[in-house]
């Protein structure tokens, strides 16, 4: 345990606490991880073994969609919930990521699946309730149009997440990433590709603010 020090101060200086990125530890290392300490412990990225083995801890629980695992996760807060949408089912397993990491920080969230260009008018159906989310995450792969169509129609901030969900062109999701910050809708931030960690972390970012605000 001598080579791993968590910081335990990272939420007071950043209003993030410190997560493991999973997919490049061993299991002797994430286990030691999750048993050291008392409070919050939350893993993304998992692989199938990592999630089998964690599972095996007290208080742990696992969430095989969004390949997290959490112990002792924060109570719930009053806040209105982060809208979480995507373009189609092949991106939910990165919204799923963005929600869990949202929820094992006491942040409501309200999901808006299956909402893409395509079938433009499924986005319309739900506006009226995305519209009462004062941060959106916008997953989106193939050609990552939605984040744009969803930051025209807003007011809310749009925190953007390329997928690498799609084939030739796509390239894995560098398609999407180039039209998210190429766009001409203003008020989008962009993530990395498959980051719903990331996108989670500047929505509750966000969030904090809004928290400040009301003090």
């Amino acid at each position: 345990m001598s080579d791993i020090r968590w910081d335990h101060d990272r939420e007071a200086r950043t209003g993030i606490p410190e997560v493991i990125f999973g997919r490049p530890k061993t299991v002797e290392q994430l286990m030691l991880l999750f048993m050291e300490g008392k409070g919050l412990r939350l893993a993304t990225q998992l692989s199938p073994e990592q999630m089998n083995a964690l599972l095996q801890l007290p208080d742990v629980a696992v969430d095989e969609e969004s390949r997290t695992a959490v112990r002792h996760p924060r109570p719930p807060r009053d806040l209105p919930p982060v809208g979480i949408l995507t373009g189609g089912t092949s991106d939910i397993p990165v919204a799923a990521e963005a929600r869990a990491v949202l929820a094992a920080l006491g942040f409501p969230a309200r999901t808006f699946f299956d909402v893409g260009v395509a079938g433009i008018h499924r986005l319309h159906g739900v506006m009226k309730e995305i519209r009462e989310c004062p941060v959106l995450i916008v997953c989106a792969g193939m050609e990552g149009a939605l984040p744009s169509v969803v930051a025209g129609l807003v007011e809310a901030p749009v925190v953007a997440v390329p997928t690498s969900v799609g084939a030739g062109i796509s390239e894995g999701g560098r398609v999407a990433l180039h039209a998210m910050l190429a766009s001409c809708s203003p008020g989008i931030a962009v993530v990395n590709i498959d980051n719903g960690f990331g996108a989670a972390c500047m929505a509750m970012k966000m969030m904090n603010q809004v928290v400040k605000g009301r003090a």
